[in-house]
């Protein structure tokens, strides 16, 4: 096994990373050294309720907690951050603490960028009745600091979204979104936190996160820098999760440590490629976890860019631990893929897309179009033919 430090600090655009068990206990020590009176936590309900996990939150802001809102959910809407921001006004929060995972981290930074931004609830469902509403902007002077508890890998990024107008209710019959860009001060990645959320939970972000180490490595854009962190990652990622998450034996708080680090590293400088497009394509469609698609179809997405190009098979093999050693290039292609899929069944998640409850067989051709003008598709790699009728093809084998 690689080695890994018990703790560590890093700085990642501007957001200050550390990494360790018992991190929390750090939270008001940090906003105090920032200027921060009083931090609102920001989670949804079940998190809310999980004492295990914020009693050392509560008691790591001590006098600085000013109260927690715990109306976040997986839809992440735009009326739930303007309640965000109503809760801190209400309390006197002068900086947000978002804990959980990727919803409830996307709600709280893109309330951020709300307040900054200064339209309305009116104003936004306005734009999105005619189709589409503007980038949010302005610069941000709500402070966050963020604590993950899933591997979604929502944690070290600017971005995020929030749903105005539901498919249903959109003239485009797509949902309408709206985004901004906000880094978190801080990012307090602890792996106790990570172990109170139930292994169901953190096996279906599981994916999500790990997919962001294995597409930034064939990214179109990928470079040396981007290889070492990714590459990096996925090493601990694949050594962490299906120990610390799945049915595999051994030590599961090391393996959680190991996790967690890979969970970090693979962020630093992610580039999401067809994968993500896949799943945006999917819950786009359908109330799906996009963690839940990219489990089923990552086998299937790398099986379909190796068909076709080299899509940097050797560099994802040295982060899956694939013995490259006498093997031609269709035979290392064929092992990263099983290496893949090794990950994914450990994990005990869906390894078909008819499991994933409201998919239809026959919505695969409209999803195929969707996924092929989305914008990660501009990550893939050089050479790859993806008209709507590939992707549908490639659907259709993980069907």
């Amino acid at each position: 096994m690689l080695p890994i430090a018990d703790r560590f600090e890093e700085t990642h655009a501007g957001c200050a990373v550390g990494d360790g068990r018992g991190r929390t206990e750090e939270l008001g020590s940090c906003l105090g050294d920032r200027g921060v009176a009083d931090a609102l936590v920001v989670c949804g309900s079940t998190v809310g309720a999980n004492d295990d996990l914020l009693d050392p939150i509560r008691d790591g802001l001590g006098e600085r907690h000013a109260g927690t809102f715990d109306e976040t959910t997986p839809q992440k809407r735009v009326e739930t951050a303007f309640g965000v921001l109503e809760a801190a006004a209400e309390t006197g929060a002068d900086a947000l603490v978002a804990v959980g995972g990727g919803s409830s981290l996307d709600v709280a930074r893109q309330a951020t960028v709300l307040d900054a931004d200064g339209r309305d609830l009116e104003d936004l469902e306005a734009a999105a009745g005619d189709g589409a509403v503007a980038p949010l902007t302005g610069e941000p002077t709500l402070p966050i600091v963020v604590v993950p508890t899933t591997f979604a890998g929502a944690d070290i990024s600017a971005g995020g979204s929030l749903s105005v107008l539901s498919a249903a209710a959109s003239p485009t019959d797509q949902p309408v979104t709206v985004s901004g860009s906000a880094m978190p001060l801080a990012a307090f990645v602890d792996p106790a936190a990570f172990e109170t959320t139930p292994r169901g939970v953190l096996a279906r972000s599981a994916m999500n996160g790990f997919d962001k180490g294995v597409e930034t490595v064939y990214a179109r854009d990928a470079s040396p820098v981007s290889d070492a962190a990714a590459i990096h990652g996925l090493r601990l990622l694949s050594e962490g999760l299906p120990v610390a998450v799945g049915d595999r034996g051994g030590d599961e708080a090391a393996a959680m440590d190991r996790a967690a680090v890979g969970a970090a590293l693979v962020q630093m400088d992610r580039k999401v490629s067809v994968i993500h497009a896949v799943g945006h394509g999917f819950a786009r469609r359908y109330d799906v976890q996009q963690g839940a698609v990219h489990a089923v179809v990552a086998p299937h997405v790398l099986a379909f860019l190796f068909d076709r190009v080299d899509a940097s098979r050797r560099a994802l093999a040295a982060g899956l631990g694939v013995d490259t050693a006498g093997r031609d290039d269709d035979a290392i292609a064929e092992a990263v893929v099983d290496a893949v899929a090794s990950v994914r069944d450990a994990l005990g998640v869906p390894d078909r897309l008819r499991e994933l409850g409201p998919t239809q067989e026959a919505d695969l051709a409209a999803i195929a179009e969707f996924v092929a003008e989305d914008s990660p598709m501009e990550r893939a790699p050089t050479g790859i033919d993806a008209s709507p009728e590939r992707i549908e093809g490639m659907l259709r084998e993980a069907w």
